[in-house]
């Protein structure tokens, strides 16, 4: 399985357990994704490309009046996968 592949199977099982109660644990399940994911090599564009991907799958099942809360889960899933990205990436700027 690819990096890409092996994000997109973790990714969809990490936020589908942060949906129903957006616990701590499972916001950290999200960072230790982009930690992964940066050790793999893989961008960020890759990355958001993949939540995307999973959201859209998420929403297709979500009733109307859930949207909002589903599209607010996601951000700060997301923000938290990136986390590690970003530091990395302020890391780099910040040597030269």
């Amino acid at each position: 399985m690819t990096a890409t592949g092996q994000l997109t199977r973790d990714y969809r099982v990490a936020f589908l357990a942060y949906l129903p109660r957006r616990t701590e644990a499972a916001l950290h399940r999200g960072y230790e994704l982009g930690r992964a994911a940066v050790t793999d090599g893989l961008s960020i564009l890759e990355v958001v490309r993949v939540h995307h991907e999973v959201l859209l799958e998420v929403l297709r099942e979500t009733p109307a009046e859930e949207v909002p809360a589903v599209a607010g889960a996601a951000s700060e899933f997301l923000i938290e996968v990136l986390a590690t990205a970003d530091m990395a990436q302020r890391g780099l700027l910040h040597r030269h």
